[in-house]
């Protein structure tokens, strides 16, 4: 039996990044990814693929605009066009992640499912069993399909189907309203789609400060039907045509018609075939697999990152998951992860961003803090470009520490990245309001909004009238 220090077992975003650097420091280590291809579902069923549709869908949006100020546009969207950008992106990104580059890293590459035998064996399909003195687990997640009577006989979409569709559906209905529902829910409508979204939240963008969702859900629902406190009960086909009976919060009751259903209702952990229970590792009943803040599962030598441990289901928290796997996996180190510094945004537009926590979970809390706001419509670069919708709302302590940064508008995962800094840095908004940014900038919105504070310091505390004293006396 081949021994390792260390088996990674998931090709994904956590489990690349585990892997790649555990080689680059020597380790001898094991990579087993049943799919032959590595990359995981961010790649090739996730993030790239789904930014890469909305970007077609807004060119195509914005010039369906134009043709109301002088242009002209003719002729419908040719869907298997759409996925033929989809699938460059995927095809040149996809060279960074081979087996070639990673096997000339010095990882060991195992193609089959994984399972374990033991704490420390590991069954692999179709090859021998091999051995690890550490294991990291990222297998990441799937889409949860919730028992509505009647959806797996009348079929559905997921993320890993969307992207295979060789025509535009005429009505599009989606189920969930998370991140993966509401961004292709737009992405589709500006495609040419008649999309309804069902939610059973009261809201979508659920997770967001309430004020965020608030507007971003107002600027969603101009271009697509949104139901919200609503859930879909029963599910059939009729006439070709797929209909969804709806239930509202107040009883009322609805059918909409659909041509495609895209299911974007959670997520399951892909923990369900690795044998946890030989090597006594403790999953939840989602079957997510619980760890304490150094990653390690109830079996200290054997770690979980990404999706797969329900922490938070961002590519770019599985890769600093899979850092700080590795180095307490491979140094013995005790280093923890901090959520309470990861961003994330959500990609419809405009942009929403989230940063720490929500006026809501303050107020809960019972936090002292303030608020600093501005509009969008207050700062040059949105005006000069016509997108004037959206704000920056920023939450501080007394002393002026950032504890919330939020915003929706153009961009907005871009021009909030100094807020991340911020956070990560212990940084008063007081700072944020001293960059010099090139004018006239996006990031404008951050300084404009980090101005309040001084200007609540200046006209609010003692400095007006200290200031007013030592001019009668000097000056």
């Amino acid at each position: 039996m081949r021994s390792y220090d260390l088996i990674v077992i998931g090709g994904g975003a956590g489990g690349l990044t585990a892997a790649a650097g555990a080689a680059s420091l020597g380790v001898d280590v094991a990579l087993v990814e049943q799919d032959k291809r590595l990359g995981g579902d961010c790649l090739h069923y996730g993030c790239v693929p789904s930014k890469a549709l909305i970007s077609a869908a807004n060119d195509i949006y914005k010039a369906g605009n134009l043709a109301g100020e002088g242009f002209t546009r003719s002729g419908s969207v040719n869907m298997q066009a759409v996925n033929s950008r989809v699938h460059e992106a995927i095809a040149s990104i996809q060279a960074h992640d081979s087996h070639e580059r990673f096997e000339n890293l010095g990882v060991d590459i195992y193609t089959g499912a994984a399972s374990f035998l033991s704490e420390t064996d590991i069954a692999v399909e179709g090859r021998g069993p091999i051995r690890g003195k550490r294991i990291i687990l990222a297998t990441g997640s799937r889409p949860a399909v919730p028992p509505i009577p009647g959806l797996t006989e009348s079929g559905f979409l997921t993320n890993k189907t969307i992207f295979q569709l060789k025509s535009l559906p005429k009505r599009f209905t989606v189920i969930g309203g998370g991140p993966i529902g509401v961004e292709m829910a737009q992405a589709f409508a500006r495609l040419g789609s008649d999309v309804t979204i069902i939610e059973q939240a009261p809201r979508l963008f659920y997770q967001e400060d309430r004020d965020i969702s608030r507007e971003a859900e107002r600027m969603l629902a101009e271009e697509i039907s949104v139901r919200v406190n609503s859930a879909a009960t029963k599910i059939s086909v009729e006439n070709g045509e797929k209909r969804l009976e709806l239930k509202h919060s107040d009883g009322s009751k609805e059918t909409i018609r659909a041509d495609e259903i895209l299911l974007a209702a959670g997520r399951k952990a892909n923990s369900d075939t690795l044998s946890l229970e030989n090597a006594g590792v403790a999953v939840d009943p989602r079957g997510f697999i619980p760890v304490n803040r150094r990653l390690q599962t109830s079996v200290p030598s054997i770690y979980a990152v990404g999706d797969v441990n329900g922490a938070m289901p961002f590519t770019h928290v599985a890769g600093a998951e899979g850092q700080i796997a590795v180095q307490n996996a491979v140094f013995g180190l005790k280093r923890k992860i901090d959520y309470t510094n990861m961003p994330w945004a959500i990609y419809t537009d405009p942009e929403v961003f989230h940063l720490g926590e929500t006026e809501e979970a303050l107020k809960q809390r019972g936090a002292d803090f303030r608020i600093y706001k501005t509009a969008l419509k207050d700062v040059d670069r949105f005006v000069a470009e016509h997108r004037t919708d959206g704000f920056v709302k920023l939450m501080t302590d007394p002393k002026g520490k950032l504890l919330g940064a939020h915003a929706v508008g153009k961009g907005a995962g871009d021009f909030m990245q100094e807020t991340v800094l911020a956070k990560q840095q212990k940084m008063t908004i007081g700072t944020l309001a001293q960059i010099i940014h090139p004018y006239p900038n996006h990031a404008a919105a951050v300084q404009t909004a980090a101005n309040l504070y001084w200007r609540e310091k200046l006209f609010a505390g003692p400095l007006p009238k200290l200031v007013k004293r030592y001019l009668e006396l000097f000056r």
